[in-house]
């Protein structure tokens, strides 16, 4: 290559010869000439190419334009002159951008820059969609986009509320989830108060279940009760009854409401002197009756039974137990015992005189015992003696000799030594004795045997009155 100065200088001498011979065409870097307009043909010396002076070309490459970016470069030039030979520019993108491609260029010899770069917007990936949720975003996908989270009714958000699309093209923090942390909304029947069924100190009790709803998914996996069902008989007193309902999620509401049994009361009944009384139900509640009954040796008068009304007062009056009147004038044995049939046992005692040893023995020990006696219901008779001078009696009461006769020949009872003989409430013969019997064996044997459930209870709750 020749020096640029010669290549200067030859180049306007050549050009003109070349004029004044030929009128002809250059094809610049060609090497070759041709004449237009005759046959011959001159072969010249091939020309130099151009040099080109690289120091005075200021846009030697073209100039860097980049889109949402920005280049920063540095010629040995100096400044103004951005795109000349050598010229090396540092690429960067306006935020919301990132660089593709080399992040420096220089411009190179064959009029191009050593590389290519364009600016990408920064974009996030698409949120997954929230099971149970939503969520809006300011911008979309956008660097500084802001997405928010919400969630359906009856569900609560866990994690982060908000996410940020970040200049690294990831969203800030981790995707949240709806989950189900509010319970059913259970409602219970109101509470009631019933009155005791008469003659029962219970009341049945009806009720409708509970209404629950859940305020998430809708769902309710079960309802679980304590305490008796509807429809279940309850006494006296309150109840309670509690529902619990359980979601899918396992969260649980309860609820509770009472149930009260009042059973209506009349005054409590006193017995009557030398009786009891036997009451059905609790004894003083709402159609409970009670039966007066007097002591054996005693006689109810007035009405024998009376009933608690819903009013709480009872019906009838109270009666009173009177002594047995015992009536001696009549026609036989059988009518005088009737008397004491089921109210009286008998201890019949027969001598042949009254300075019978064993009679004055046996009398005698009767009349300390007698509170023994009237607790177990035993009344005495006594047949002492012989005919005509032959004597019956019943305490203060006598008997006629027919009578005396008769019950002598229903007992058997012979009028040669001392017997006895003991019946019980039916006017069956229990017992016969041929000796004086003490109280103490007497009343074991009418305690063991004689004695009917009625008159054990009362025995039991009341106690020995003559201890």
């Amino acid at each position: 290559a020749r020096p640029p100065s010669m290549a200067q200088e030859a180049a306007p001498v050549l050009l003109v010869v070349l004029a004044r011979l030929v009128s002809s065409t250059w094809h610049e870097g060609s090497g070759y000439y041709a004449e237009s307009h005759t046959n011959e043909v001159y072969a010249e010396e091939t020309p130099a190419e151009p040099a080109l002076d690289y120091r005075r070309v200021p846009q030697w490459c073209a100039t860097l334009n980049i889109h949402r970016g920005d280049a920063t470069c540095y010629s040995p030039r100096g400044n103004s002159y951005r795109s000349s030979l050598g010229t090396r520019c540092e690429l960067s993108c306006t935020r919301g951008y990132r660089l593709v491609g080399p992040s420096a260029v220089q411009c190179l010899p064959n009029r191009h820059w050593s590389g290519m770069a364009y600016c990408r917007q920064i974009r996030c990936h698409v949120l997954p969609a929230v099971l149970r949720g939503s969520y809006v975003c300011s911008a979309g996908v956008q660097m500084d986009s802001r997405c928010d989270y919400t969630c359906q009714p009856g569900y609560q958000l866990e994690g982060d509320r908000s996410r940020i699309c970040m200049e690294d093209g990831r969203w800030s923090g981790t995707e949240p989830i709806c989950v189900d942390l509010e319970p059913p909304k259970i409602r219970c029947p109101d509470s009631r108060e019933r009155i005791a069924e008469p003659g029962k100190l219970t009341a049945t009790v009806y009720w409708d279940p509970p209404r629950v709803k859940d305020s998430a998914d809708g769902v309710i996996k079960r309802v679980m009760l304590r305490g008796p069902e509807p429809g279940s008989e309850f006494p006296e007193g309150e109840h309670v009854i509690r529902y619990t309902a359980h979601d899918q999620a396992y969260n649980r509401a309860s609820c509770k409401f009472s149930v009260r049994v009042q059973g209506e009361r009349c005054p409590v009944l006193k017995p009557p002197q030398n009786g009891y009384i036997s009451c059905t139900s609790d004894g003083n509640n709402y159609g409970a009756t009670c039966e007066y009954l007097c002591d054996g040796g005693y006689e109810r008068q007035g009405t024998s039974l009376r009933v608690c009304q819903s009013t709480q007062q009872w019906t009838g009056s109270q009666p009173v137990c009177a002594p047995m009147q015992i009536n001696t004038a009549v026609n036989s044995a059988a009518s005088l015992l009737d008397q004491f049939n089921e109210k009286r046992r008998l201890f019949v005692i027969s001598a042949p005189d009254p300075s019978n040893r064993y009679y004055k023995m046996q009398i005698s020990m009767l009349q300390q015992a007698t509170c023994g006696l009237d607790l177990r219901h035993v009344t005495t008779i006594e047949l002492v003696g012989q005919p005509p001078h032959e004597v019956g009696r019943i305490r203060e009461h006598q008997l006629s000799l027919g009578i005396i006769q008769e019950l002598r020949q229903f007992l058997h009872l012979t009028r040669s030594h001392f017997n006895a003989v003991l019946l019980d409430k039916a006017g069956t013969d229990r017992e016969r004795y041929i000796a004086p019997v003490s109280p103490d064996e007497l009343f074991d044997f009418i305690d063991t045997y004689l004695l009917s459930e009625r008159e054990a209870a009362r025995r039991a709750q009341s106690g020995d009155p003559c201890e």
